[in-house]
């Protein structure tokens, strides 16, 4: 199966996974222009012309604007080309690098926490089993709040200096990507198991709010 996941949860990022192998990626830094860069980047991808069987697609947690893009594309390409649409939460596909980097004889050490910026001086975070089984989380909280045990990723790497050697500094500037992504999904999906459908977890109330009635002047 020919699957594109795609991942706007923190950087802009696509990937094709073929039968659980990663065939191409592209990701970007920058964690500001998702709807600038994501379709040319999923264009470039689909270049060689094969269309995508399955879509896969980074749910959160995130910001509300970069979300919303990287969901928004997913649902309308899933629509084009009547595909199924599988919704991933994007800590997962940061826990599945991490368990990856370990060699079959070892495992992280258990549990273990991934974690992403979410501004605010927050982090949304998820804790691991050394297995990769989800113990708790998607949440969002200040760094010093989240229980105790190693800390991967970029939310690690931000708060350093409060959590000192609990960061992992292998994963300490790591993000979600939809590689990662698209490999845990398709891992999944061939195992028989379902994933999310596609809403987003933004774990926060929107910014923006109905304005109430005008008050009179007089």
């Amino acid at each position: 199966m020919l699957l594109l996941a795609i991942d706007t949860s923190a950087i802009a990022s696509a990937a094709l996974i073929r039968d659980g192998v990663l065939l191409e990626s592209f990701a970007t830094e920058d964690t500001r222009s998702h709807a600038e860069v994501l379709a040319l980047g999923i264009e470039t991808l689909l270049a060689g012309g094969d269309r995508p069987e399955a879509v896969a697609v980074g749910v959160g947690p995130g910001p509300f604007t970069g979300l919303r893009s990287g969901i928004a594309t997913a649902r309308t390409l899933s629509y084009v080309w009547d595909v199924p649409l599988h919704g991933v939460m994007s800590l997962d596909a940061l826990a599945w690098e991490v368990l990856a980097s370990f060699e079959r004889a070892e495992a992280p050490p258990s549990p273990f926490i991934v974690a992403t910026d979410a501004r605010r001086k927050e982090v949304y975070w998820a804790s691991y089993a050394a297995d990769g089984e989800l113990l708790a989380g998607p949440k969002v909280s200040a760094a010093a709040e989240m229980p105790p045990g190693p800390v991967y990723g970029f939310g690690a790497g931000l708060y350093a200096d409060l959590l000192g050697d609990r960061v992992a500094q292998d994963f300490a500037s790591a993000q979600p990507r939809a590689a990662s992504l698209g490999l845990f999904a398709a891992s999944t999906l061939a195992q028989g198991q379902s994933l999310l459908d596609s809403t987003p977890l933004y774990l926060r109330e929107s910014d923006a709010q109905v304005p109430g009635p005008r008050k009179r002047a007089l």
